[in-house]
């Protein structure tokens, strides 16, 4: 299995629509995919049609366990999804208290890279959608990660955001056996506004080997398939949107098998 992160210091950059987006074209190709929500608003369990301030159970229950995972809870866990080749670890409110706890404490960093240990025959890939902050969360994530995407919004302030998310990239790295590659992807890109080419260029100079060349852009079809509680390739897999996702999860693939052959 394959665990992929999708992080960004800064919220309202595109991190569950891409998380879900490429999740989707990955169960398209026949891949059997489970997406880990790890943010606390359940942006992503709410996509699916699950309300993250009523499940009875969710990542939550994965904490509470002095850092070790029951055999068999993560499975338990699995909610299904609008496709078939998905699977959900859904989030709720409750996990915005484990901000409050130091990640080192009992081992609480490792949660989610255990947890999909046990998933490991289950599914190809697994996508986790982070939290827009640095915590125990975010922790897990990059802990169990062995590619993180970032998506960022082409606007000055996402810029700023992306140099948090790489100096708290670096901060992880030091404690990490092998430094976590990453991939910058340009998203809600508007060629019509000089805000959005601007950004572009200047991510193009401060990142030369780190972004992604292409870019995502503004398209309804996507926040209408959110509407759907639908992949976007579901709803739509000839917008230009999920045109886009499909070229980036082709870069992410062949950076994943060169990686690998290296």
């Amino acid at each position: 299995m394959r665990v992929w992160a999708v992080a960004n210091q800064k919220g309202g950059v595109g991190k569950t629509t891409s998380s879900i987006a490429l999740a989707g074209l990955l169960a398209d190709a026949g891949k059997r995919v489970v997406v880990v929500d790890l943010d606390p608003h359940g942006s992503m369990t709410s996509y699916f049609g699950h309300d993250p301030d009523t499940l009875d159970r969710s990542n939550f229950d994965l904490f509470l366990h002095q850092g070790t995972v029951p055999q068999g809870l993560p499975r338990e866990l699995l909610l299904e999804t609008s496709h078939e080749r998905i699977s959900l670890l859904p989030s709720s409110t409750a996990l915005a208290t484990l901000e409050r706890q130091s990640p080192s404490k009992g081992g609480l960093g490792l949660v989610i890279a255990k947890s999909l240990a046990q998933l490991f025959q289950d599914f190809d890939h697994a996508i986790i959608d982070s939290p827009p902050l640095l915590g125990v969360l975010m922790v897990n994530a990059l802990a169990a990660s062995q590619q993180l995407i970032i998506p960022v919004q082409t606007e000055f302030l996402a810029v700023k955001g992306l140099e948090r998310m790489v100096n708290t990239l670096a901060m992880i790295n030091r404690s990490r056996k092998q430094a976590l590659p990453y991939t910058i992807v340009p998203t809600l890109f508007d060629r019509r506004t000089q805000a959005s080419m601007s950004t572009l260029r200047t991510l193009r100079h401060a990142y030369p080997e780190q972004l992604w060349h292409a870019y995502i852009p503004v398209d309804t079809r996507l926040r209408d398939a959110s509407r759907a509680g639908l992949t976007p390739s579901q709803f739509d897999p000839k917008s230009r949107g999920v045109i886009a996702y499909r070229a980036l999860l082709k870069h992410l693939l062949e950076h994943q098998a060169a990686a690998q052959v290296a």
